[in-house]
């Protein structure tokens, strides 16, 4: 979650030094994110062509783990609470 924070801060830090020099944003907002998810989407293209060049098989399995966390990222998860807290340190490391 943090790293989304810093994001939207820095973004508008640049819109406030874009309105001090009364220079407008190089893109309007949707055709600016439009445009990044044609680029997150099309650096899939170069995997995707490898794995049909060597005979591999585009499976559901394959796209969820290996295009869509480069598309969407690290999502935010879910705050452990207190209980699992306690019961994770509770539990013995793997050997």
């Amino acid at each position: 979650m943090k790293m989304y924070v810093v994001a939207l801060a820095a973004g508008g830090l640049v819109g406030i030094i874009y309105g001090l020099l009364d220079v407008r944003s190089p893109a309007p907002p949707v055709v600016a994110l439009v445009g990044l998810l044609g680029m997150l989407a099309g650096e899939q293209v170069v995997p995707l062509a490898k794995r049909l060049i060597s005979g591999q098989p585009i499976t559901a399995a394959w796209v969820k783990n290996d295009c869509v966390p480069h598309v969407f990222g690290s999502l935010p998860a879910r705050p452990a609470t207190a209980a699992e807290d306690q019961a994770g340190s509770t539990q013995r490391p793997p050997t």
